[in-house]
């Protein structure tokens, strides 16, 4: 199983986030991906980097690790611009590149409508997701389709992967059985993770807990990777909470990560 790792994008110089790329290439990490809000979940007076602009900086900032947006929302953009702009990133990172796509969820509408971009009906993104999917594939772009419900899963059908956000490893194999064979299995979430259990509990207390967390020690996250691993899982992608503060943390993901290869 591979694993990735998510960027501190959610502040105006993207220095960090270029600096925690190159870290995790030097590790051993696998991939570096980006997340695709306008702002921060609930925060809306906080900035974010622009995921595709920073994907293409990681492109010339890198030379192993696997590239992509976790996930790339359709309806920001017309369908087309966003496959070109989708299709120019896989021309300058060639086969390291991969673009998730996924429909957004309700907890998404104030970024769009804030922006004065409409927040079309689930039916409609879904059917921009296949689609965008099917003329990247057609370009030679691998594609991961990301979300939980039955009706994404079933979409991911016309991708290469199918992303689960946030579900535990027993959820994960479960909902994966919904996917259509052959796809590669990926799964993200967020982590926190301490040397120590004592520090592992002090980051709980400072960060605070969220649906699907995975919290614990470097031996706890192991463990999660060998139950993904068991699950199916090609990708573990780790979104770490403390990625901008702590520069311990890609070194513990990556100790976590050779109990799984």
């Amino acid at each position: 199983m591979r694993i990735g790792v998510t960027l501190p994008q959610f502040r105006h110089d993207a220095e960090a986030a270029v600096e925690v790329a190159r870290r995790a290439e030097s590790a051993g990490i696998d991939g570096v991906f980006v997340f695709d809000h306008l702002w921060p979940l609930g925060q809306r007076m906080r900035p974010a980097l622009h995921s595709l602009t920073l994907l293409g900086a990681l492109v010339a900032e890198t030379k192993r690790v696997t590239l992509g947006p976790l996930v790339a929302r359709v309806g920001l953009v017309p369908d087309a611009v966003l496959v070109h702009t989708l299709v120019s990133l896989r021309r300058m990172a060639g086969d390291r590149f991969v673009a998730a796509l996924g429909t957004g969820d309700g907890l998404n509408r104030e970024e769009n409508e804030a922006y004065g971009v409409p927040f079309l009906p689930f039916p409609t993104r879904l059917a921009s997701v296949v689609a965008c999917c099917r003329a990247l594939r057609g370009a030679g772009v691998t594609t991961w389709v990301g979300g939980r419900s039955a009706a994404v899963r079933a979409a991911a059908g016309e991708a290469d992967g199918w992303n689960c956000w946030g579900a535990d490893a027993e959820t994960f194999g479960a909902e994966a059985a919904g996917v259509a064979p052959g796809r590669a299995l990926t799964w993200g979430g967020q982590v926190l993770i301490g040397r120590t259990r004592a520090e592992a509990e002090a980051k709980l207390r400072a960060h605070g807990t969220r649906p699907g967390l995975v919290a614990g020690t470097v031996d706890d996250l192991a463990a999660h990777f060998r139950a993904l691993a068991a699950a199916g899982a090609a990708w573990a992608i780790c979104a770490p909470l403390d990625i901008g503060t702590d520069p311990r943390a890609v070194e513990m993901l990556t100790e976590a990560a050779v109990t799984c290869r």
